[in-house]
């Protein structure tokens, strides 16, 4: 049993980091349910595609509006701290909605201010987050360290949650937002346990403007990091496009009903889980250049898949193939990151990384629920297939830099 626990959570990777890893997974399981019983809500009080897909916009909006600001938090304040007060505050606004929703009467206009908020607290805790991982484990080991962190995202996140999440939606509208308020607390008390080493001291406090440019200057400076935020980008605006309407996909033409709309995304967690075994033999055996090459041609070909398929069979095939190069690209790009920043700037590079990411999938699917509502529920993957391929030709050779991601060359 000591043997197996080495292999899934190593020693040397402390204590602190064991806090963080379990915070990281008890949270996953409250974002997991809500990830199928959010818009399996939105459904039901609407089946305007505009409509389900701005719910899906609102949550992410705030990435776009306070993102860079939360960045420069997290290089100012106490990043434990941050963490946990900002999760209290999203644990408090899940239980007033969870009050709400018992309530009888779902109004769409409630739903939406609430991803609003949801998506803020979500900003500012999950900049501050990522920042304190290589405060306390040794860069050789931030790899190992983001591929246990994204296995218990697929996990919890993408496996067990969504279908408990569709099932407690079919017990009560509101038990699976209640369900996920209880996770959060309990991953910010687990947070609060954490010891992290202090940070580094700043010579004095400037403007805000000024280090948001700080960190936009170090990140267009380096070139494999400047090239993750250009490639993020670009794909998250046809990615986003087709998972706004995903949900509509899945019950108007697959004729999936909530348990198999869960169960696309248990597909998903179950490819990524079935490549975190190969992951570190490709690792080894390939550049990073060639994986991330191979993650967004199939990411390409599986906005193919779902635009052609009628049978819900082949659509869990292509989710599950789609999970499969997520965690590699995930795990991969993690790592080429963290190690190029100096922890001064985590939050700030981080914060315009995560800008386009989430400003990708903003633009991404504003843009999914008007093809659907002007040419069908498979338009927006008609047009993710064509973007995806058009942009993966323009920048093929340039991922070749992400192999420079250890060396910082600003």
């Amino acid at each position: 049993m000591s043997g197996f626990r080495e292999r899934v959570l190593p020693r040397r990777l402390g204590p602190a980091y064991s806090l963080l890893l379990g915070s990281t997974w008890v949270s996953n399981i409250g974002d997991g349910i809500a990830l199928a019983a959010g818009p399996l809500l939105m459904a039901s009080v609407t089946r305007d595609p505009l409509l389900v897909a701005a719910a899906a916009v609102l949550l992410r909006l705030p990435w776009v509006l306070f993102g860079l600001y939360a960045g420069v938090l997290a290089d100012r304040l106490d990043r434990k701290r941050m963490v946990v007060a900002v999760d209290v505050a999203r644990a408090v606004v899940l239980l007033l909605f969870t009050v709400a929703l018992t309530g009888g009467t779902v109004h769409v206009w409630l739903v939406l201010a609430v991803m609003f908020l949801l998506g803020t607290a979500e900003t500012f805790a999950d900049t501050a987050s990522p920042t304190l991982l290589p405060m306390i484990v040794d860069p050789p080991d931030l790899g190992i360290a983001n591929a246990r962190l994204m296995a218990g995202y697929l996990t919890m996140n993408q496996l067990i949650a969504p279908p408990i999440g569709a099932a407690l939606f079919a017990i009560g509208v509101a038990v699976p937002f209640g369900t996920q308020a209880v996770c959060v607390a309990f991953g910010a008390v687990l947070v609060g346990r954490m010891k992290v080493p202090p940070m580094p001291p700043r010579a004095e406090v400037s403007h805000v403007r000024r280090d948001i440019a700080e960190g936009f200057r170090w990140l267009w400076g380096n070139g494999p990091v400047r090239t993750l935020a250009l490639t993020i980008l670009v794909f998250n605006v046809t990615w986003g496009a087709a998972w706004s309407v995903l949900v509509l996909l899945a019950q108007d033409r697959l004729g999936m009903g909530p348990v198999g709309f869960g169960a696309l995304t248990t597909a998903v967690a179950v490819g990524g889980l079935a490549s975190t075994a190969a992951y570190d033999w490709l690792e080894r055996r390939f550049t990073l250049a060639a994986l991330m090459r191979v993650c967004l041609l199939t990411e390409t070909l599986v906005h193919l898949g779902l635009a052609l398929t009628t049978m819900p069979a082949v659509a869990l095939v292509v989710m599950f193939a789609f999970g499969a190069e997520a965690f590699v690209w995930g795990a991969t790009a993690r790592a080429v990151r963290q190690r190029a920043v100096p922890t001064e700037f985590q939050g700030r590079v981080g914060s315009v990384y995560t800008l386009g990411l989430f400003g990708g999938l903003v633009v991404g699917q504003a843009l999914g629920g008007v093809l659907a509502s002007l040419w069908g529920v498979t338009a927006p993957f008609w047009f993710a297939f064509g973007g995806s391929a058009i942009l993966l030709a323009i920048i093929w050779r340039e991922l070749a830099r992400i192999a420079h991601g250890t060396t910082t060359d600003a």
